[in-house]
């Protein structure tokens, strides 16, 4: 069997597809504001910023970081025990919270909200590292962060 010049092939196939306009490749896609289809997407998403209000969104952040700064202050014993996973449950729920802020943060092009939601979101994850990370033999152990799950 011949060996193949892959240089030659790939050049071949390059200049076949210079030759090729865009809207022949990519035929479902077009260019913002181009053609029917991206004026009407243009349109679309003009009106539905304009008719969204931002309350929503910054009601859904203002939630989360509730809850992201509530965490902090748990009030009961966490170290072992039903406690603990209690605990992890509601740092599961800051977490989740965070990213439910992220995606509508997102989606309504709020930087500065998006921002604080993944910070709420790296909250959780450290506050849940901190405690499932010793017990899992990874980190240093100490009163408050023993190496077992449960009280004994």
């Amino acid at each position: 069997m011949a060996e193949r010049d892959w240089t030659k092939e790939l050049s071949k196939i390059d200049r076949q597809l210079e030759s090729i306009s865009d809207e022949a490749l990519f035929p479902t896609k077009t260019a913002p504001g181009k053609g029917p289809k991206g004026a009407a997407t243009q349109a679309e998403n003009l009106e539905k910023q304009r008719t969204t209000s931002t309350f929503g969104v910054f009601l859904r952040l203002l939630l989360s970081v509730a809850l992201g700064v509530g965490i902090y202050f748990w009030p009961y014993d966490a170290r072992c025990g039903l406690g603990l996973f209690g605990y992890l449950a509601a740092v599961g729920v800051v977490t989740a919270s965070g990213v439910w802020s992220a995606v509508w943060t997102w989606r309504h092009r709020s930087a500065r909200g998006h921002t604080l939601s993944l910070l709420l979101v790296l909250w959780g994850v450290i506050l849940g590292a901190m405690e499932v990370l010793p017990r899992v033999g990874y980190a240093k152990t100490d009163a408050l962060h023993p190496a077992t799950w449960t009280c004994k």
